[in-house]
């Protein structure tokens, strides 16, 4: 779930993806890095960190150019050191700068490909390598000496027949412009905006249409399934469906946890789509439990917020805020290893003892991944007075690997995967626990464009729209468990 945002403008580019790049920080607090076209170079600068740690005044200045890109890294399966830091970067042809969120699900085939048949060399383990790689290939096989739009679009067309998983991708091509394309499935969410200024028309792309609002841009639509957007050094713009028709299917958890709630993502707003995920969640509750005897309902902040406070409207409960964020530390989805998640969560929040003392509480969070936290949280609205915890998940149970770009772990560490949600109630600590059923979660999100007619509900329901190889799952069980990563570090 990285960040990518890309503009092409009439002055300089370099400060507006700094801030677009930290307004898309949540999507990846791993590694930051911006590209430019300055004339015939290309300027880079990448690192570790978040975006005001890697980038300083001196690095800025040299980030000269009217056209860039940046991303904002968050680790996936094998992209977790300081080399896989992005954007990438290939020579041949043109020169070609490339940024990437997602994840590929024939990395391993394409990689033998690239070097067997493409003789091209991938120096690290990043499925975005692999992927700037087939561009490249792709764009090499065209006519090198004039390229169009049309060769452009051929080039991404044979992306599109090799490449399968979800992502969503910028490449800067020396020369030429900027080309933004999107899987044939949309599982990962573009955005393109525009904006007019004195000098004229200018064009971004990116992961969600916040970016756009901090920078004046306008959002235009988003980028379609399949399609290719082309935006040339002298600011014109091109468009293609370069895929044939495939099942739109966007990725379902974007509106639960991973964007921003003042994002519009495929004409959905995030804000809107949380409020139904309470509302459902608290007619469940109604339905299930109407003498609940529920004192005050509790986010567990910041991305459960929305869904609690119109899960408390329905319910006709008081809503409290009964934690406090300690807003400089990270989202403990996505740290690298239990051990920081279980230490994190105790710096991270701390409870107002007033707000549980001798009540039944419901706490609510926006989904349920390891139960680490989760468990933790319960215990300490226990120890801050709570006579019982209830505990509310606005999303189903998470029992299988997520491996379209998001680090849901090897299906052995959710504590979901194989239990009932009894089992899983007690292993917490919960006194009730209730999840949202999954057909509630996508009426939750289509209520707000009837046209989508079916999502990646793949870690809630083991169906993947892409299709697996059959020892894909065991593969990236290898790759993703606490303890290979930890192996991986310390090698």
């Amino acid at each position: 779930m990285c960040g990518i945002i890309g503009i092409v403008g009439t002055t300089e580019v370099a400060s507006a993806l700094y801030d677009g790049l930290t307004v898309l920080q949540h999507r990846g607090q791993d590694a930051a890095g911006i590209v430019t076209v300055d004339g015939a170079h290309l300027r880079l600068h990448k690192g570790n960190g978040l975006v005001r740690d890697v980038f300083n005044q001196n690095a800025m200045s040299r980030l000269r150019g009217h056209i860039g890109i940046g991303h904002c890294r968050y680790p996936t399966a094998g992209s977790d050191n300081a080399d896989e830091a992005q954007p990438f970067y290939v020579n041949s042809p043109y020169g070609i700068a490339f940024a990437h969120n997602g994840n590929l699900v024939n990395t391993e085939a394409l990689r033998r490909e690239m070097f067997q048949d493409d003789r091209r060399h991938i120096n690290t383990d990043s499925d975005s390598e692999v992927l700037l790689n087939v561009l490249a290939h792709e764009l090499q096989i065209q006519d090198r000496m004039a390229l169009t739009p049309d060769q452009i679009f051929k080039a991404v067309a044979g992306v599109h027949a090799r490449a399968r998983g979800g992502y969503a991708c910028l490449a800067l091509i020396q020369g030429y412009g900027l080309l933004a394309f999107r899987d044939p499935h949309g599982i990962r969410p573009l955005v393109l905006g525009e904006r007019v200024t004195p000098e004229g028309r200018e064009y971004a792309v990116a992961s969600e249409s916040v970016a756009f609002d901090v920078l004046g841009f306008k959002r235009v639509r988003d980028v379609a399934p399949g399609e290719a957007v082309y935006l040339t050094v002298d600011g014109k713009l091109h468009a293609r469906r370069c895929a044939e028709a495939a099942v739109h299917a966007p990725c379902i958890f974007e509106y639960v946890y991973l964007a921003r709630p003042d994002s519009m993502i495929e004409d959905v707003s995030v804000y809107k789509a949380r409020l139904r995920m309470g509302e459902k969640l608290a007619q469940k509750i109604m339905r299930e439990c109407p003498d609940h005897g529920i004192d005050a309902v509790i986010p567990i902040p910041d991305t459960a917020r929305t869904a609690a406070s119109s899960l408390a409207n329905v319910l006709g409960v008081p809503f409290r805020e009964g934690f406090v964020k300690n807003r400089y530390v990270g989202r403990t989805f996505i740290m690298p290893g239990q051990g920081d998640r279980v230490k994190s969560v105790r710096r991270k929040l701390n409870a107002i003892d007033l707000e549980f003392r001798n009540k039944t509480v419901l706490l609510v969070d926006d989904s349920i991944v390891r139960g680490t936290t989760s468990k933790q949280i319960i215990q300490m609205a226990r120890d801050a007075g709570a006579k019982k915890v209830y505990f509310a998940s606005a999303a189903p149970p998470v029992r299988y690997p997520n491996v379209y770009g998001i680090d849901m772990p090897s299906a052995s560490e959710l504590v979901a995967a194989g239990k009932s949600e009894k089992e899983v109630e007690q292993l917490l600590g919960a006194d009730w626990l209730i999840y949202q059923d999954l057909d509630d979660l996508v009426w939750a999100v289509q209520d707000g464009n009837e046209e989508l007619k079916q999502f990646d509900t793949s870690c809630f329901s083991g169906e993947y729209v892409t299709g697996l190889d059959q020892d894909y799952l065991q593969q990236i069980e290898m790759l993703r468990s606490d303890d290979a990563k930890a192996a991986r570090r310390s090698a």
